[in-house]
């Protein structure tokens, strides 16, 4: 580590900005704004309906079929407790958890430029949800919370992030 005087220090901090410098700062900021602009992908938003909808452990058309049945012939509904949820494959759950890693890195770029105020501890939970590792039992609980936090962030940005 090296000292500097008061003096020197005082010299380096007066010395004016060249316009190489201003350009430089001008070109960041407009690539930053840039960024921002590009908004969120369409496959963002499907990966999230993928992992939030209900996903049938059966198929889904028979149950229909059987309570329509059951109507008919004037007998009530079964009711049911919770709908069965198919479990993810270690495959999906692998890929849906590096899309979300690369929204959260996009999002802790453009995030800066779209919101009034920084928005710290809902960006504080994506990168602990990001860096999280998840039995494979709970992969779609670890999955489902992960993609409620990206929700938060981008209704934080408003409606025309996405």
């Amino acid at each position: 580590m090296v000292a500097v005087n008061e003096a020197t220090a005082a010299e380096l901090l007066s010395q004016p900005v060249t316009p190489g410098d201003e350009v430089k700062l001008r070109i960041a900021y407009l690539l930053s704004r840039s960024l921002a602009d590009e908004g969120i992908s369409d496959d963002l938003i499907d990966t999230l309906e993928e992992v939030l909808s209900d996903r049938p452990a059966g198929p889904a058309a028979c149950g229909r079929k059987l309570d329509a049945l059951l109507v008919r012939l004037g007998f009530p509904l079964c009711r049911r407790q919770r709908p069965e949820v198919a479990p993810l494959s270690d495959e999906d759950a692998a890929r849906i958890a590096d899309r979300f890693r690369r929204a959260t890195r996009q999002l802790m770029q453009v995030v800066p430029h779209r919101v009034a105020m920084y928005p710290t501890e809902e960006l504080r939970l994506l990168l602990a949800l990001r860096d999280e590792q998840t039995p494979p039992d709970e992969a779609l609980s670890y999955l489902r919370r992960y993609a409620l936090a990206i929700l938060a962030v981008l209704d934080l940005m408003g409606d025309d992030a996405e």
